[in-house]
């Protein structure tokens, strides 16, 4: 049986790539590696513990696990168009393609931030482009 391939399409598969993150066996070591690791979670579905886990806590406002978890998009595929790095603070500009519950498809540009802090990067936050 051939291996699954990783939601991120990063062309690895899932057990070398987003899934030892997600099974948090490993904690992202970049946070463009955090950026897959998150868009397979919302692509997987029912992974809200580690989206909420990989939150910065002052910016995941009342989110919770449960609303987090629940899958609400058909993610097709995701690409990274730029990735900048200054210390303890970074940037993934990336998009992601969906088809929505009606079978329309659609394309969610972002640019994230993400904060290290104790050795670990959290998404900060997004602004839609």
């Amino acid at each position: 049986m051939p291996p699954t391939p990783c939601p991120c399409t990063s062309g690895k598969s899932y057990k070398n790539c987003c899934g030892p993150l997600l099974d948090r066996s490993t904690t992202a070591k970049t946070a463009k590696q955090l950026m897959r690791s998150r868009y397979s979670a919302y692509a997987l579905g029912g992974h809200g513990d580690y989206l909420l886990e990989t939150w910065h806590p002052d910016s995941s406002g009342g989110l919770t696990a449960e609303a987090l978890s629940e899958k609400t998009l058909n993610w097709q595929g995701l690409t990274i168009l730029n990735f900048n790095q200054k210390g303890n603070q970074a940037t993934v500009e990336f998009e992601g393609s969906f088809v929505d519950g009606d079978g329309n498809p659609g394309l969610h540009h972002e640019v994230s931030r993400f904060r290290r802090v104790k050795a670990k990067w959290l998404y900060v936050d997004g602004k839609l482009e």
